[in-house]
């Protein structure tokens, strides 16, 4: 590999080292997010750990110690699993996957990577209120994707936004942004206990589902609802979703949709793939979208 494609990611690690220190969480985060960045653009040459580790300013071994640590496998695995052959694969396959896991109904692995997720949506008159009458509820955590922004009600998760350093307030603004005429608390104690319901798979259980509050039009509501029959470490095309809808020729409009999820991950609007297999399109990042499918790949593949 010519040392001058290495060169963007050279300047970012002089960057990132003027900088103030970071959590170790972040820190993580940040090393893991360049690395995806590098085998994104590079997959075609299959880089070297030792090129990979380079890019990114840690050793061969800490990379892969990190990458272990924080997916379960290993950067190689990593990078065959965030490839676009790899997208294209579960994109042949989406049509099916997506019939399926509607003909198995609600319950059983086939929900949202065993969140084993419930949800309602706001009443046409609730939406069309915009909040006004309800108190949200704010946090903002450490996650596998950078910094979770989360919004609850007392009925549930309503907003899931992710924010690298420093854009921690504007993530909440757009969250916000949904429910302009709503009260908004801080409170890290409540929605710390959702960010472990949400990343912790040790906190998902069946019995006590986790609840999330849907507030958009009758439409982005049936998009939504449809991304959470789509199975952990699979994916589906903007066409398919539209299709399951009952709307086939609304591809864009499911995109705008998709687009205006407001519970990140956890309605799983990463999962779905342009016609071609391609990874586009993501609010929050085709890092973070990539970074999303490579660790539910790992979980989905049992590593």
């Amino acid at each position: 590999m010519m040392n001058s494609d290495l060169a963007p990611f050279k300047s970012l690690r002089s960057q990132l080292a003027s900088t103030e220190p970071r959590s170790e969480a972040l820190r993580d985060y940040e090393t893991v997010s360049r690395a995806i960045g590098f085998i994104s653009n590079y997959w075609r040459e299959q880089p070297s750990i030792e090129e990979i580790s380079e890019a990114v300013s840690v050793t061969p071994d800490e990379l892969h110690h990190l990458f272990r640590r924080w997916a379960g496998l290993t950067p190689k695995d990593f990078m065959q699993a965030v490839t676009l052959d790899n997208a294209k694969r579960m994109l042949r396959e989406s049509a099916s996957i997506l019939d399926t896991a509607y003909d198995a109904g609600l319950s059983g692995p086939g929900r949202l990577h065993d969140l084993f997720v419930t949800h309602e949506a706001m009443s046409p008159g609730e939406w069309k209120k915009g909040g006004a009458g309800t108190t949200l509820r704010y946090g903002f955590h450490p996650s596998p994707f950078g910094t979770a922004v989360i919004v609850a009600t007392a009925r549930g998760l309503a907003g899931l936004a992710f924010a690298d350093e420093g854009e921690e307030q504007a993530a909440l603004a757009d969250l916000q942004g949904r429910w302009p005429l709503a009260a908004y608390v801080a409170d890290q104690n409540l929605t710390a206990a959702l960010a472990r319901r949400i990343f912790e798979a040790s906190q998902w259980c069946a019995d006590q589902p986790l609840r999330v509050v849907l507030i958009g039009t009758d439409f982005e509501v049936r998009v939504w609802e449809t991304l959470l029959r789509i199975p952990m470490g699979n994916a589906t095309s903007y066409s398919d979703v539209a299709r399951r809808i009952g709307a086939p020729k609304a591809s864009r409009a499911v995109g705008a949709a998709v687009g205006k999820n407001p519970i990140s991950f956890v309605v799983p609007c990463h999962r779905v793939l342009g016609k071609s297999g391609a990874i586009t399109g993501y609010h929050w990042g085709l890092t973070r979208k990539r970074a999303m499918l490579g660790w539910e790949s790992a979980r989905a593949s049992g590593n």
